[in-house]
């Protein structure tokens, strides 16, 4: 069973046609929309500020969602993924973002729409991601400006994907 804890008397809401896996943690003040998946060793930690997702959100394996005590809450738009490993932390994160495996996107940030942040870059505090954008790096930086075709090619069929692979969990756990 997954651990689903509150804090402070505030529980987690997830929304509709959401998937947790047995060994994920989601803890607090942490709302998520429909569609949502929550994959294996992923914490959601919602225990000293407020995490919000919207619909179509995948937190992939071993990932961690956190915030910073009285500073920094966590916002993370429709149809993100958040890759393998990843932490996302006291930022905001628009609509239609893919966040590569063991990427780090630290306090303030702000991760603009139809963006892609490659695998084990290090967005740094207080970074302003323009839309439509790939950065990659430690610490991150614009390498290209994103094409259509990887907008629907890799941000919108990532997000897909994961709500079939819930479907493929849903009736085990």
């Amino acid at each position: 069973m997954p651990v689903i804890l509150p804090v402070k008397g505030v529980y987690p809401k997830m929304g509709e046609n959401s998937f947790i896996a047995p060994n994920a943690t989601i803890v607090g003040d942490v709302v998520m929309g429909n569609d949502c998946s929550v994959w294996f060793n992923a914490v959601v930690r919602g225990d000293v500020n407020s995490i919000r997702m919207g619909n179509k959100v995948n937190i992939q394996d071993g990932a961690v969602i956190h915030a910073t005590y009285e500073k920094t809450k966590t916002t993370i738009g429709n149809n993100v993924s958040i890759g393998h490993n990843a932490i996302v932390h006291g930022c905001t994160v628009e609509d239609n973002v893919l966040i590569g495996m063991g990427a780090i996107v630290m306090d303030n940030a702000h991760i603009g729409s139809n963006t892609i942040i490659a695998a084990g870059a290090v967005v740094l505090e207080g970074t302003q991601v323009e839309a439509g954008t790939i950065y990659a790096g430690v610490p991150a930086k614009k390498v290209k400006t994103i094409s259509q075709e990887l907008i629907h090619g890799e941000i919108d069929r990532i997000a897909n994907n994961y709500i079939m692979y819930a479907d493929w969990f849903r009736d085990q756990v």
